[in-house]
């Protein structure tokens, strides 16, 4: 599965807060060089994952973003959610507008399928799920 390119910036962003330190907030240029995006578009990403929640924005000298929640209550739905990567409107696949099981288009019962390991995933995976792992892929990367 590929997501669009603001929803692998947006995890890119929130897997790099979980991995730093609690309570040091990070600044969107310092967040820019160490996840690669560029910080333009890094910044109106930071500013969806603001509104949803998910992020505090602290202004002034030393401030930067941190993490709302701690990142066992943040899951990837939200995120997804956060940056329009992800919809339950019932958007049919083929471009019929809209169908379901009793008015199905040819794709239906495939996508069906797929949302339903999307929306599991997604529900069933948190931040806190990748930190460990994420900590320690930083470490190395930076060795």
């Amino acid at each position: 599965m590929v997501f669009s390119q603001t929803a692998e910036y947006a995890f890119r962003a929130m897997a790099w807060l979980a991995t730093a330190p609690a309570g040091k907030p990070i600044r969107v240029k310092d967040l820019s060089i160490a996840t690669g995006i560029p910080s333009h578009y890094l910044s109106k990403v930071m500013r969806r994952l603001v509104l949803a929640g998910l992020l505090i924005s602290q202004k002034g000298q030393g401030g930067g973003f941190l993490l709302s929640k701690a990142p066992e209550e943040i899951p990837f739905i939200d995120i997804l959610t956060a940056v329009d990567a992800y919809s339950t409107d019932g958007r049919c696949a083929f471009g019929w507008g809209k169908c379901d099981s009793v008015h199905p288009c040819p794709l239906h019962g495939a996508w069906s399928r797929l949302n339903e390991q999307l929306q599991s995933w997604a529900e069933g995976t948190t931040l806190a799920d990748i930190a460990k792992d994420g900590a320690e892929n930083l470490e190395f990367r930076t060795r």
